[in-house]
C-alpha cells in the first residue's frame, strides 16, 4: 500500500477543497397549477400529484370512490 512520505499541511488540504460549493436548487413553476417545485420532480397540489403539467395520481377521486 502507498503511504505518504510527508504530512499534508492543513493549508494545502484546504486549498484542494475550495472548489466544492453549495449550489441553490433550480425552481420551476408548474404551467397548470402555478405551483413552485424542483425540476424533474413530481409535486402534490390539492390532493393531486402533478408531473410536467399532467395529473399522475388523483388522490381526491381515490378517497371519494
Amino acid at each position: 500500500m502507498a503511504h505518504p512520505k510527508r504530512k499534508i499541511s492543513k493549508t494545502r488540504r484546504d486549498k484542494r477543497r475550495t472548489h466544492y460549493k453549495a449550489v441553490a436548487p433550480q425552481i420551476a413553476t408548474d404551467p397548470t397549477t402555478g405551483e413552485a417545485h424542483l425540476y424533474h420532480r413530481a409535486h402534490w397540489h390539492e390532493g393531486r400529484l402533478y408531473y410536467r403539467g399532467q395529473i399522475v395520481i388523483d388522490a381526491v377521486e381515490a378517497i371519494e370512490a
